[in-house]
This record gives C-alpha cells, structure tokens and sequence, in this order.
C-alpha cells in the first residue's frame, strides 16, 4: 500500500515539510484555483509539481504528485444544460495533460451541488479535540428553517422535523449563521463558498432531475472519458457520496455497493473504477466495508481510510468523525482485504499492485487545535491516523506473523 497525504496547496497551513515529517510517500492535490469546467494545462501542473517537490528552504522533498483529487465534473456536465458539452471536452484534454505529466490515479465525485456536508467544523470530542460532525436535526433545521426549502419538512418526516424545530427555536442567531456557513462549506480548497441564494438557485437547476436521470447523465460522461483514460493508462476512480444518503432533495448514486456496480457493469473498463472511502460508506449501517473491498477490490484504484461513530440506531442518522481505529467501520478487516487484494494483483502481475491509500480527515488534536488547517484535514490528527494505518499494515504483512504468511 502507498501512503499518500493529501495537500491543498501553497496556501495548506500543513506544508510539504510536514507531509514528509508524516512519512508519506506521495501527495493527493489538486488545482483548486482551476475553475470548475476549464482545462488542466501543462504549465500549472508542473507548477504544481515543482511546489510539491520542494522543501520549504527549497530543497528536494523527494515527494511527486500521485493521485490528481479532484478533477472536478461541473454541475453543467451533471445536468447536461449548459455548456455540458465543452466541459466534457476540457475533460478529457485535462485527462491527456495529467497522463503526460506521468499522474494516472484521478479521484472524482458526481455529487450534485455540495461534495460533502457536515453541520459542524469542530464538534468537541471527549478528549478535548475535535472532529467533524453531521447532526441530522440540525440539518433538518437547516433545510426546513433557514434555507426554507419547499416541501423539506415532509421529506425529513415528523420525528425529525419536530425535533428540528425544537433545535431551530432554541439556536442564537450567530449559531443559525454557522450552521449555514457549514453546510454550504462544501469541497476544502475550493475557491467559493455558496450563499443561501447560490444554493437555493443550484437546487431549483435540479428540480427534474431524478437518481435515475442523473445515473444516465454520469453514463454518458463515462462513455466519454473512460475511453481517452484508458487510451492514457490513467484509472479513474469515483468518491461516494458523502453522506451517502439524498439530501436538499437532492438524488444521490453512488452510495452503497449496488450503485457501484451499475457504474462498473455500465462501462466495463479497469479506467473505471472506485475510490473506496471507509468513512463516507460507513455512515449507513448497511455498508459491508470489509466485503465491499473483498468484492470491488479489482476496481478499486484509491483508498480513503476514516472512520464514523454512528450515533443513532437505523439505516442513517447524525454520525461524527472517530479515530481512525475508533469508529464503527472494523479497519483491520477492511485493511486485511486490501493486502489480499495487493497479492493477488502482484502474482496477476498488474502493475498497480500497490493500492494508494490516505489517512482521510482526522480530529484535531495537540496543535492542530491551534494551527487552524482546513477542516477534516489537521496536522497531528492525520499523523496519529497514518501511524495506526501504517502499524495494522506492517503487522498484516510481516514474513512470520502476517497475513499472507498465513495464506
């Protein structure tokens, strides 16, 4: 397994000295200053490159750029309205660009509208650091309260629709405005933050548009790129949904393994492929991590490794970020199908044996409290959760007491 950290620039309070004081050996970045839907040139990506592989005194860090996350897919191409078509186009010109410049790992989404949604940035967790978290009645509140969607109330049902009342009255008007700045948050490094306004438009643009319109959509983006990836050796590898549930009445399509397999079944090609993201799959309670490695594992090119305390019993319901090894997700099991799914690439002998994989978001703890990095993303949170990925792997893996000396 490769061990990568994802980095969102010269302006990420955690720099490349950092990254490799981690012990990563790649970096997952993106050109976030890129607007949505223009082309990926050759010059900012090897700008990009040279950034990464310098030192803060401007010596060598050894480290490349290893997986592109995200390339980002406009709403234009997900609505196919627009200039869907040009977009597609500027696509797959950023997908030859990437392949020149020797990266061919590539993390997407196709999530409408927002990449992930949380209701707060730095919930306080029992040790005195703090995660991420999406409480369900506060975004019920949201939805229902602030932004005022029609029709939200019925659709969160009456349980949570009166406790998000209960919330609503109860909240300050400054904890109204956090709740709205972080659910609008959406992608870390994005240039833009979107208004109530912004996000009532988005949402009107998606009024006809139902799970299986925008399933038939993502085909028909996939019939397109697959085909030059493949051409350039590059594997694309889709993010679920993050929650994987609908929201904003909102349709969602890549959420559990089923989804996933339409997808992969759709347009068969190893191009095509998953992005495995035990945190985001683990919010449903229906999600078998562990078997959804075991069975997608050829597919999968990218692994994002965080885990989720469920709250709640049920399918879904308000979840936070956990310690890496402290979640409901079993990491060791899902960590054994990934060394298994490695060897059995290696005797195929697949050139992309080796699964990069990230220690995704984290708590912030010690100084990242203070540091103040992208939310999810913290120093010593990210560092703690490596280390504890990086030890289950040595351990699955050692000549005498591992896994595969089991086999």
């Amino acid at each position: 397994m490769r061990q990568t950290w994802r980095w969102f620039g010269p302006k990420d309070l955690v720099g490349i000295d950092d990254v490799m004081q981690a012990g990563a050996e790649g970096v997952v970045t993106a050109l976030h200053h890129v607007p949505t839907g223009a082309v990926w040139t050759p010059e900012e990506i090897e700008k990009r490159q040279q950034e990464i592989a310098r030192r803060r005194d401007g010596r060598p860090s050894g480290l490349c750029w290893d997986v592109a996350e995200s390339l980002p897919v406009s709403e234009d191409i997900k609505r196919q309205s627009g200039d869907w078509r040009a977009h597609i186009e500027n696509y797959k010109t950023s997908l030859r660009h990437l392949a020149e410049a020797g990266i061919k790992v590539l993390c997407y989404n196709f999530m409408p509208v927002l990449d992930w949604t949380r209701t707060e940035l730095a919930w306080r967790v029992a040790h005195g650091g703090t995660c991420m978290r999406f409480d369900l009645y506060d975004f019920a509140a949201f939805d229902i309260y602030i932004l005022q969607r029609p029709g939200a109330a019925d659709e969160h049902g009456g349980r949570v629709a009166e406790e998000a009342l209960r919330r609503f009255v109860g909240m300050s008007e400054t904890r109204k405005q956090e709740l709205a700045a972080n659910v609008a948050f959406g992608l870390p490094g994005a240039a833009d933050q979107m208004s109530l306004d912004d996000m009532r438009a988005h949402l009107a643009d998606y009024r006809n548009i139902d799970a299986d319109r925008l399933r038939r959509h993502f085909i028909a983006f996939l019939e397109e790129v697959i085909p030059v990836a493949e051409q350039h050796g590059i594997r694309m590898c889709c993010h679920p949904d993050d929650p994987p549930v609908p929201l904003l009445g909102l349709p969602r399509i890549v959420s559990t393994e089923a989804d996933y397999r339409l997808l992969l079944e759709a347009i068969d090609s190893p191009a095509n492929g998953v992005t495995l993201c035990t945190g985001s799959l683990g919010a449903r309670a229906d999600n078998d991590l562990p078997g959804m490695m075991r069975r997608l594992g050829p597919r999968v090119h990218f692994l994002h490794l965080r885990n989720v305390r469920r709250e709640e019993p049920g399918l879904f319901g308000s979840f936070h970020e956990a310690e890496h090894l402290g979640g409901d997700t079993d990491m060791v099991a899902v960590l054994a199908e990934v060394v298994k799914e490695e060897a059995r690439r290696q005797a195929e002998g697949r050139q992309d044996a080796s699964i990069p994989f990230r220690p995704d978001h984290g708590q912030d703890i010690l100084d990242d409290l203070t540091r103040r990095a992208q939310p999810g993303y913290p120093a010593i949170g990210r560092l703690k959760g490596l280390a504890e990925l990086r030890g289950i792997v040595a351990a699955l893996e050692h000549d005498q007491l591992g896994l595969l000396a089991r086999a």
